[in-house]
């Protein structure tokens, strides 16, 4: 499928982003290790219904790298002043976003600063505060290595030094995380590494861990916080494979969200939209249409 390719300026960077259909329209936002392309699946089936449009995070696939220190030009809020300025620029109104893994923490904090712009929240897999301390349970720290490692200074240059070892790193990820390890195929892990061996790539999705390192060590440390419930309407659906965020932990959702509709996803891993398309269509465009 040809997808739109597009860039605009927004919040001081060049964003870049997919746009596809008409109607309502969604946002989409990727995770780590991903790019808008982890989208492609579901891009097409939903522009039949909505105006779709999948940016590339700052510091991710295509769009700008901001020559920052990582606590000064990659942390929460600058997300959430990029989708802002994304929003505006694209002239959209109310609007609904599609998230998970890093782009669920983007949508949560814009929901809680911006819930007037929000039609909805969609959830696949979604990293929210009432996990707490289980990140760092004895049994889930062999999971949850790659969030130490990629804040290490040399971390892009050792994943970075040939690309069979930038093949090597992401395709564990592709592989482990999901609940079929050979279901991203080889264009697509191909895809995955000409992507993040891009000038700047690998470091810009590591910027990501090192400006969220203080929130991530707070949680473990002093475990939920108390926070005012999101009022904006929710539906998630956690992949019951996924190793990484695990789905039993969604059981604190009801605390953090006071609309929330919740269902596991079986025979899927951390990657639901990829791993199962048509469902995963079918549950964005149902949750949508019943509120627009």
């Amino acid at each position: 499928m040809d997808f739109g390719r597009h860039h605009l300026r927004a919040n001081g960077i060049a964003i870049h982003y997919v746009r596809q259909g008409d109607g309502f329209p969604l946002v989409l936002l990727h995770g780590w290790p991903e790019f808008w392309r982890v989208w492609r699946k579901v891009i097409g089936p939903l522009g039949r219904r909505h105006d779709v449009i999948a940016p590339d995070l700052r510091g991710f696939g295509a769009s700008d790298k901001p020559d920052v220190p990582a606590q000064e030009g990659y942390r929460l809020q600058d997300h959430v002043m990029d989708l802002l300025g994304l929003a505006d620029a694209l002239q959209l109104g109310r609007f609904g976003i599609v998230s998970h893994d890093v782009g669920a923490y983007v949508a949560q904090a814009f929901a809680r600063t911006h819930p007037e712009r929000l039609a909805g929240l969609f959830f696949f897999d979604c990293p929210y505060p009432g996990i707490g301390r289980r990140w760092a349970d004895a049994d889930h720290l062999r999971e949850i290595w790659y969030q130490s490692f990629n804040q290490l200074p040399w971390a892009a240059d050792l994943v970075g030094s040939s690309r069979a070892a930038c093949k090597l790193y992401f395709r564990h990820f592709l592989s482990h995380w999901a609940h079929d390890p050979d279901v991203f195929d080889d264009e697509d892990v191909e895809a995955w590494v000409d992507n993040f061996l891009e000038p700047g790539n690998l470091q810009g999705g590591f910027n990501w861990y090192t400006a969220a390192n203080s929130a991530r060590l707070e949680l473990i440390r002093h475990g939920p916080p108390k926070l005012e419930p999101i009022k904006v309407p929710v539906r998630v659906r956690w992949g019951a494979s996924d190793k990484v965020l695990k789905v039993e932990w969604a059981d604190q959702l009801g605390e953090y969200f006071s609309d929330c509709d919740f269902a596991p996803v079986e025979d899927a891993g951390h990657f639901v939209a990829y791993e199962r398309p048509e469902f995963a269509v079918r549950e964005i465009s149902d949750f949508f249409s019943a509120l627009v």
